[in-house]
């Protein structure tokens, strides 16, 4: 499997990308899953409970040139003052106004047309299965399966309006065998990129780690057999496999090679200082509309005390690039899978 000469290496695209401002909206969600990240629900309540309408104001206003406005963290269709959250972001001239969301709520369609109207033009619907008992058994949710995929058949309906479709899948030993069943599952309801998300190792993917985490080589073999049968009837397969060292995925098309977002989003400053040191947030801390103190953390300062590499690394071409490994995935699995890649 190669890459088209005209297409720019995983390299140079995770070197220009742009970064997402994150809206976030809330720590309730309706779902229950069994990898979620955000297993400390009463910790990030104090966090995500702060975000109003002053905060949302004041965030436009600072980022107002940003590329990506995405709302997230618990469910953003479970708060109600996410369509007029929407609204204000249009009216700031963001051009791209996303959610990350579970989908349930989109099933509603008076609902969906209203976040349209408002000026969500991208939707990024999570759903982990192909059929409702291998999803259902990961959302620990009944019924959330057909929620989620009357949610797709919504969305795709308003495609015609520029509008965007794209999934997240998290892999699991549940439903890593099934990749092509899944690509083609949400192909056929209209589904844009289909996003295979490898498991951040924290929260509850660290507390049921040996249930559910493969090994980053079987998820890079398992993409690798998958793209070569999908390629047979499909010149370009639109699937990426996201946040996975790099190291472990050489034999895979660099077009399906993909990479999380940078990101940044807003903590009230006393719960900053418990996420990241005292002296990095040295001249970071901002003042809010209603005299909060607010500091813009990066997705790279909540990874780099995650995150690992070795002396050897140093040597891969992707060095540059690469994040490292979860520090948790380490404990159980080692480093004997990470061959650095030579210079090319």
């Amino acid at each position: 499997m190669k890459a088209l000469a005209h297409e720019p290496s995983i390299d140079e695209r995770i070197a220009r990308k742009d970064e997402r401002v994150h809206v976030l909206t809330g720590a309730v969600c309706n779902n229950n899953c069994i990898f979620c990240m955000e297993e400390d629900r009463d910790g990030r309540y104090v966090t995500n409970s702060q975000t109003d309408d002053a905060l949302v104001r004041f965030i436009l206003e600072q980022k107002k040139g940003a590329e990506e406005i995405c709302f997230t963290s618990g469910e953003p269709t479970t708060n109600p003052r996410l369509p007029h959250w929407v609204r204000w972001a249009k009216e700031a001239g963001i051009p791209r106004i996303s959610v990350m969301t579970n989908g349930r709520a989109l099933s509603y369609e008076k609902y969906a047309r209203a976040l349209i109207a408002a000026g969500m033009n991208r939707f990024y619907v999570s759903i982990h299965g192909h059929d409702k008992k291998l999803h259902e058994s990961l959302t620990r949710t009944p019924e959330s399966f057909e929620q989620t995929v009357a949610g797709l058949d919504v969305i795709t309906k308003y495609k015609r309006y520029g509008v965007e479709l794209h999934t997240s899948t998290v892999i699991t030993k549940r439903n890593l065998p099934h990749m092509t069943e899944i690509y083609r599952f949400l192909r056929s309801h209209g589904v844009d990129q289909v996003v295979f998300n490898v498991m951040q190792a924290n929260g509850r993917a660290d507390t049921y780690f040996e249930r559910i985490f493969p090994t980053y080589t079987e998820i890079a073999g398992t993409a690798r057999r998958f793209l070569e049968e999908q390629m047979r009837v499909e010149p370009q397969v639109m699937a990426f496999l996201v946040d996975i060292p790099l190291c472990t995925t050489t034999a895979l098309p660099d077009f399906n090679r993909g990479y999380v977002e940078a990101y940044v989003h807003y903590e009230p400053a006393a719960n900053a200082e418990k996420l990241v040191s005292v002296d990095a947030l040295l001249g970071r801390r901002e003042v809010g509309a209603d005299d909060r103190e607010l500091v813009a953390i990066r997705r790279a300062d909540l990874d780099d005390s995650e995150r690992q590499k070795r002396a050897e690394c140093a040597t891969c071409r992707h060095e540059a690039t690469c994040e490292g490994v979860w520090g948790n995935y380490l404990r159980r699995y080692g480093w004997d899978e990470f061959v650095p890649v030579p210079p090319q």
